[in-house]
């Protein structure tokens, strides 16, 4: 996942300077100067612009070339997470038997990837984890490829139908129990100088912006397709739509910061890594769900615990766009969790209806 090219470009466009790269990098200016010239030859591009008496700067070229890779990178990361995370789990059952190891398959989220470290560290609980479209995380855990999943939905009390007709048929009430984990917020991810035309998705159909969307399946695909139907705007009105995806919210900010989008669907914290505009649009909750016959198990249990403690509050209040959960760690009442659940009224006993009767 290293190259030297990589480095020396990233270096140069930040520092100006052939020079200053050099020093950064531990190299010599021949060294670096000599290794650039090189490269323009293989590629057959000029990818520095070397004017006399002026700072050195990346061409056109080099910094498309510093985001492709860049783009590259992202794409891959939930990848080699995965690939670190078995690693870990190898390392840490080899020293000890307590150790307790969590397989989990969920929605992708940028609080989750915090959570698995803070529950090593404070738990000794290992998060394997996978990252998927929601929709695919409850199959895997319905499959018993996992022991948690994890999936969002919005914070709303009243009809969702696109989630519900994706999701409630994989969730049984009685079979499936949920975990409060957080609350987020999702919104338009754009670029600076977008700021001021973008508060709500027809702002992207009014000004033509283009958009990346992510994978079928996914929670926020859902969330856009539900917004998209709640403003009556057609697939084909929105530019990018049945194009670009990504699957994660990183990879669609990365897309948008280097221009092969306009504007994308994400959580604030994604947007502000790169320096995005957000505009939020809907606060969403992060459930994990698991099957009611787990609940007591090692992993469960201290999984909750490390929720409903201070320390994850704590995390989350400096997560920018995210809080805890209304009870974090505490096994919620599905039916209640859930928007598309009408609440069920209590029937009268036997006893109190004929007493009634008789009065």
């Amino acid at each position: 996942m290293s190259n030297p090219l990589f480095d020396m470009l990233a270096a140069v466009l930040e520092l100006g300077s052939i020079r200053h790269a050099a020093l950064s990098l531990g190299c010599s200016y021949r060294y670096v100067w000599g290794s650039l010239r090189k490269w323009e030859e293989k590629l057959g591009e000029p990818l520095i612009i070397w004017s006399q008496g002026q700072r050195a700067r990346p061409t056109q070229f080099a910094e498309r070339l510093l985001w492709a890779e860049r783009r590259a990178r992202t794409r891959m990361q939930p990848h080699i997470e995965a690939l670190r995370s078995d690693l870990s789990r190898v390392v840490a059952e080899a020293r000890d038997q307590r150790h307790q190891l969590m397989p989990v398959q969920a929605s992708h989220d940028m609080a989750l990837s915090v959570l698995q470290q803070h529950v090593a560290a404070s738990a000794d609980l290992h998060m394997d984890i996978r990252f998927q479209g929601s929709a695919d995380a409850l199959r895997g855990l319905n499959d018993r490829q996992c022991l948690v999943a994890g999936f969002h939905v919005p914070a709303w009390r009243g009809a969702a139908p696109i989630f519900a007709r994706t999701l409630k048929p994989l969730l049984k009430p009685g079979k499936h129990k949920l975990i409060g984990c957080s609350r987020r917020m999702q919104g338009l991810m754009v670029r600076r100088e977008h700021a001021q035309l973008i508060r709500t998705m027809p702002d992207l159909i009014r000004h033509r912006l283009r958009f990346v969307n992510r994978q079928p399946g996914s929670g926020t695909r859902m969330l856009i397709d539900h917004l998209m139907h709640e403003h009556s705007i057609n697939a084909a009105d929105l530019r990018g739509y049945q194009g670009l995806t990504e699957e994660t919210h990183v990879a669609v900010a990365l897309c948008v910061a280097s221009g092969l989008a306009d504007a994308g669907v994400g959580v604030e914290a994604a947007a502000l890594e790169f320096g995005l505009h957000f505009a939020p649009l809907v606060e969403e909750s992060y459930f994990l769900a698991c099957l009611k016959d787990n609940l007591e198990h090692p992993a469960v249990i201290r999984l909750c615990a490390s929720l409903a403690g201070a320390g994850w509050r704590e995390i989350l209040s400096n997560l920018p766009g995210y809080q805890a959960a209304m009870a974090p760690g505490k096994v919620l009442v599905m039916t209640e969790a859930l928007p598309w659940w009408p609440k069920l009224k209590v029937r009268p006993k036997r006893t109190e209806v004929r007493a009634r009767e008789l009065a």
